[in-house]
């Protein structure tokens, strides 16, 4: 779902739109899924949508978007239940920076901002709720992966190098690029357990999913 602050400011502006607009936008909107006596919405799968488009310059199906909500549905819950730490406004800055570093520009990331129909408000919670989730899922999971040391060499062989190489460089040594190489497999490590566990708490949660493919 939508952090907080953007559900809050989508009723205030329905609580003062005209007659007219508020049934448009009734039926605009809709809920797309139930999780247990929660809702997702279909703005908050064309949002996300909007968002992936501002990033990769394309996006996934309608489907995968909600099933993205669905996952994120249950870790936020699980977050907010061990009141787990949000991320200080700092952190926030900090993670809308390297997206705009990402882009290239801060004219790519306003003309990007402009084409998708995303304000910098909008940004801010998606870059806040990320960070929220993703640490939450590290600090859950980091201590349950393991790096196997030929595992590392394995990767600096069949992946740093043959990069370097293509690339035109020198390969970086082993032991310069052991630490990078590990937090990568301490990633992709974590991501694992991550997707089994949304996989079994699918299966003990009550999930139904109402979105209609053909009705946008």
């Amino acid at each position: 779902m939508l952090p907080a602050p953007i559900l809050a400011l989508a009723f205030l502006l329905l609580a003062t739109a005209p007659a007219g607009l508020q049934a448009a936008q009734e039926v605009v909107d809709r809920i797309v899924a139930r999780v247990e006596n929660d809702v997702i919405l279909w703005s908050e799968v064309r949002t996300l949508s909007r968002y992936q488009r501002f990033l990769d310059g394309t996006s996934e199906s309608d489907n995968q978007i909600l099933d993205r909500l669905i996952d994120q549905w249950i870790v936020r819950n699980e977050a907010d239940v061990s009141r787990f730490p949000h991320p200080t406004d700092a952190d926030v800055e900090r993670g809308v920076d390297r997206v705009r570093k990402s882009l290239g520009s801060a004219e790519e990331y306003d003309s990007r901002k402009k084409q998708c129909g995303l304000s910098d408000h909008e940004i801010h919670a998606m870059v806040a709720a990320q960070l929220y989730l993703s640490n939450y899922l590290d600090s859950r999971f980091r201590t349950a992966v393991h790096i196997d040391p030929q595992a590392v060499e394995d990767f600096y062989r069949n992946s740093v190098v043959p990069v370097a190489k293509a690339h035109g460089q020198e390969p970086p040594s082993l032991d310069a690029a052991r630490d990078t190489i590990e937090e990568a497999l301490m990633q992709s490590g974590i991501n694992s357990q991550a997707d089994q566990w949304l996989k079994e708490s699918r299966n003990r949660l009550h999930i139904e999913k109402l979105l209609d493919e053909s009705v946008k």
